[in-house]
């Protein structure tokens, strides 16, 4: 009898004996106590996980209290790969974990998640893969002016003696064009104006992002195509979208409201009859990533052919080969604000 090859589905692979060993690195109380958290002190930096080896993190999880208001655009979250003085994951921690405009909400997706019963408060989980050689390391900064009070968090992962040469390294940026500037045409054929989702060097895929808009105005904001140029190519990319909605795997103008596919969904939605508001759509390409050689730019129209002029803000997901191409300097607080009111 031939052996049963191993399986792509997790559930078909897991009765294969594993040869690694299993860590976690978690804010457990070191008295023996319960107070399982640590306290990080407003305009600070702390390091929450620094293991040296070979090895993958598989799950990140972690809760947050906090008196600030908009703590999760204002915590930033940073992770560092095999030494390197650049982060490869550099985002405000809500919107790394599939919310934007620094709010609150609950969704569950096949990578992100955000469980909350309705407060201020949430479990944040994130199962991206994180592989690394020789080392990782991930720090939060409380960019807030009061300390947070509570930082609960866990992180799974693995240690091996080595990893495989052809692993790409995690990566994720966030970006905000607030508002986005409105172009007066009808006609984009070269999509110089679009948003830009993620701008990367080197050879990987990327695996998806999420979008936050705020509707500066009273009708619907979509009907911007996507487009993702691969390689350095000129119009047309290889990737041409056909609307917003579209791109997020939806369709009619986010008729639903709030959704959650593995894939695709609403994490965030505004008022679904005029479509005003705050909204977070998210899109991962899991089962289809954009493999890119030497670059790839994901862009995306702001409204038709860039014709409107809306809050946009994003985190890009993506594997590659480092060194990674450094991320544009973020925002500082007041930038990384969301906006009140229109």
């Amino acid at each position: 009898m031939k052996k049963l090859a191993f399986m792509v589905s997790p559930l078909s692979g897991l009765a294969h004996l594993r040869n690694y060993k299993s860590k976690r690195a978690s804010s457990w109380d070191r008295t023996g106590g319960n107070a399982d958290f640590i306290t990080i002190p407003p305009h600070k930096r702390v390091v929450f996980l620094d293991i040296k080896g070979a090895g993958c993190i598989k799950h990140i999880w972690i809760t947050i209290a906090c008196n600030d208001k908009y703590y999760m655009r204002k915590i930033l979250l940073r992770m560092y790969w095999d030494g390197e003085a650049n982060p490869s994951v550099e985002c405000p921690i809500g919107d790394f974990f599939g919310v934007g405009h620094g709010l609150v909400n609950h969704f569950v997706s096949l990578p992100l998640s955000m469980i909350t019963g309705g407060d201020d408060k949430a479990a944040l989980n994130c199962y991206f893969p994180m592989p690394f050689a020789e080392s990782a390391r991930i720090e939060v900064e409380n960019e807030c002016d009061v300390e947070v009070s509570h930082f609960y968090y866990h992180v799974d992962y693995e240690l091996y003696d080595a990893i495989d040469k052809d692993l790409g390294r995690f990566h994720a940026c966030w970006n905000r064009e607030n508002p986005c500037k409105a172009v007066d045409t009808d006609i984009n054929l070269t999509g110089k104006d679009n948003y830009v989702i993620l701008e990367a060097v080197g050879k990987g895929h990327y695996v998806g992002c999420n979008l936050s808009i705020h509707n500066l105005s009273t009708d619907w904001f979509g009907e911007g195509d996507d487009m993702i140029f691969i390689d350095g190519e000129g119009f047309p990319p290889s990737l041409h979208g056909t609307g917003t909605e579209d791109y997020f795997c939806a369709a009619w103008a986010f008729p639903t409201g709030v959704y959650y596919g593995p894939y695709h969904g609403i994490s965030l939605a505004g008022n679904r009859k005029d479509w005003t508001g705050k909204w977070t759509a998210y899109r991962f390409h899991i089962e289809d990533p954009i493999a890119f050689d030497r670059s790839i730019k994901v862009t995306i129209e702001h409204g038709h052919a860039n014709n409107r002029s809306d809050d946009y803000s994003s985190v890009a997901y993506w594997y590659q080969t480092e060194p990674h191409k450094k991320f544009n300097k973020m925002l500082n607080v007041a930038e990384r604000l969301p906006r009140e009111k229109p």
